[in-house]
């Protein structure tokens, strides 16, 4: 994490410095290197001026405050980067969540492991989460041929719904089509 702190209209302040380079550490938390922090400090009249421009990993965050007091000018403006940071965070948070299965469903595999307790109703032992990826039939049932699995499930790219390509007993394939 690079920080620099700059003044503008005001003489330097090694404490001033040292207050708002520990006041941004905590951001180290939120953030991926490389880092760079840039804060102007500055005085106009009566006004106490923090401006703060955060570059991480392609973006860019800015915030600016005014007050009476540089320090409380300082805390203002790092609250303010601080729930920008966190906003970010979350959009990029949502947005993996949504590509995982965007254009993709995803669809439960269920398989038996062994006999159940009491024996005369079978009961879901495991459940296993798939990603239906999209296929043509032919191309599922050339996965199939390849892989040990009994059945695969996928996307029909044509339809666009979800099918089901099974390793029938005589060693032949077969393929279950939902009906719209």
């Amino acid at each position: 994490m690079q920080i620099s702190v700059s003044f503008r209209n005001v003489d330097p302040s090694d404490h001033l410095k040292s207050y708002a380079e520990t006041r941004m550490a905590r951001f180290k938390k939120y953030m991926e290197e490389p880092v760079e922090i840039h804060l102007v400090l500055s005085i106009q009249k009566f006004r106490h001026t923090a401006d703060v421009t955060i570059s991480a990993n392609g973006f860019k965050i800015k915030a600016q405050e005014e007050t009476g007091d540089l320090y409380s000018a300082i805390d203002m403006v790092l609250d303010k980067i601080e729930k920008q940071i966190k906003r970010h965070r979350e959009k990029i948070k949502e947005h993996k969540a949504e590509g995982k299965t965007k254009g993709q469903p995803e669809v439960k595999k269920i398989l038996e492991e062994g006999e159940t307790e009491e024996g005369d109703s079978p009961q879901i032992v495991k459940t296993e989460s798939i990603l239906a990826k999209p296929m043509d039939a032919e191309e599922a049932s050339l996965q199939l041929k390849l892989s040990n699995d009994e059945f695969l499930v996928f996307t029909n790219s044509k339809t666009r719904l979800i099918n089901v390509l099974y390793r029938r007993k005589d060693g032949n394939f077969g393929l279950i089509e939902p009906t719209s």
